[in-house]
């Protein structure tokens, strides 16, 4: 008995040992991982289709991230879901800091928008660092005779049920800025969602809708033309693209501030230092003159962030559009 019990201590003791001495090696291993990351081709799942105004940013920034840290950034379109399935791959890869994915203003909708989403954001994805931002134009058909948003408002409560926009589709961003602006504004205005920007903006220079919200990249060539009259911009500030387009906000609509956004996040627990790592190189590549100009020429200009003040942006931002969806009335299975 003696003997039996001095074996078994004999062992526990060795246990106690064994996990004593093994608590380190976590903290060791994701060092030495770091310190040889990257040591293959890094991929970027853009979740939409090739060549709309976050895949055009993602290639841009993607091409010099990949000079400044020695290998192969490699853009992955996996569209579908509005965004979401190409989320839910990033979601389930592994750790490791190969998988990155783009992020947008629709993925801190989609929580309060889709009754079964399979992944969630703030929990299997970790921010590494926002990439850019900027407001959308809030257009009319030229022939409207509405020539900025109190003619709009005008307009909307002189014809109740009469005023229609169209949007890129059920829960996008364009959809749902514009309910807030017409929330906002106190007006009415009914939805007609299309798929896409394109054919959106399409129907209000047809006559068919009066009003649609677009981002500048893809809105720009539509005003220039004359096609679309540009009333306001979403933002804060004026564009400097469009300088004599006033905001919402010194239009009337007091306190009204809406941008969109893009950036770039991993799965959960990938080890810090490669975050810290990538964040370090994007903030090089975001302040590069070169990138600066393109996407400014855009109007989505280059917005570095902390990989936590980018997590907190996103929590806040799925806080923020919650209400909106939910006085919209938009869901999606």
């Amino acid at each position: 008995m003696k003997l039996a019990r001095r074996v078994s201590a004999a062992i526990a003791f060795g246990f106690a040992a064994l996990s004593a001495t093994a608590l380190p090696l976590a903290p060791a291993h994701a060092a030495a991982q770091a310190a040889d990351y990257p040591d293959k081709p890094i991929k970027i799942i853009v979740p939409y289709p090739p060549g709309g105004t976050n895949d055009i940013v993602v290639r841009l920034v993607g091409k010099k991230l990949g000079e400044q840290l020695g290998q192969p950034i490699i853009v992955e379109n996996k569209a579908g879901a509005s965004g979401n399935i190409g989320a839910e791959s990033v979601a389930r890869a592994p750790a490791d800091g190969y998988t990155l994915l783009l992020v947008t203003t629709g993925h801190a909708i989609h929580p309060s928008l889709y009754k079964n989403l399979r992944y969630d954001i703030t929990k299997d994805l970790m921010g590494v660092s926002r990439l850019s931002s900027g407001p959308m134009l809030v257009m009319v058909n030229p022939k409207l005779g509405i020539n900025n948003i109190q003619d709009l408002i005008a307009r909307a409560k002189a014809e109740p049920g009469a005023m229609f926009f169209s949007s890129a589709g059920n829960g996008s961003s364009t959809h749902l800025t514009t309910e807030l602006l017409a929330s906002k504004a106190g007006i009415k205005l009914t939805h007609v969602p299309f798929n896409g920007s394109a054919p959106a903006m399409s129907d209000v220079m047809a006559g068919n809708t009066q009003v649609v919200l677009d981002l500048m990249f893809s809105a720009l060539p539509q005003v220039q033309s004359g096609r679309l009259k540009a009333i306001a911009i979403t933002g804060t500030a004026r564009s400097p693209l469009l300088p004599d387009v006033p905001t919402v906000a010194e239009s009337g609509v007091a306190g009204f501030d809406a941008e969109v956004w893009n950036g770039l996040m991993v799965p959960a627990n990938t080890p810090q230092p490669i975050v810290d790592r990538l964040n370090a190189e994007l903030k090089k590549v975001l302040a590069d003159p070169d990138i600066k100009t393109r996407l400014d020429a855009q109007g989505f200009p280059a917005s570095w962030s902390t990989p936590a003040e980018f997590d907190k942006q996103i929590a806040s931002e799925i806080k923020r559009w919650a209400p909106v969806v939910q006085a919209s009335g938009a869901t999606v299975q």
